[in-house]
């Protein structure tokens, strides 16, 4: 009956400090979390220019092009 206790008390303290340190690794990482947000926060996004777009249309035209040829060739 004594090892029963031993171990039951043993287990108790196991869990006991699983528990404190994972919750102490939680609050850890929301502070640190926190502090990396305020200090080196996110770049805002830049708007795109019409030179952008015209570059875009041009990849989506050549790989349309690219993707027909394949297809013929392959007839």
């Amino acid at each position: 009956m004594e090892s029963v206790n031993a171990g039951f008390s043993l287990m108790l303290i196991g869990m006991g400090v699983v528990f404190s340190f994972l919750t102490l690794l939680v609050f850890c990482i929301s502070v640190s979390s926190k502090l990396i947000n305020r200090f080196f926060p996110e770049p805002t996004a830049t708007t795109h220019s019409a030179n952008e777009d015209v570059t875009q249309a041009e990849t989506v035209a050549a790989i349309s092009a690219a993707v027909h040829q394949y297809r013929q060739s392959k007839v």
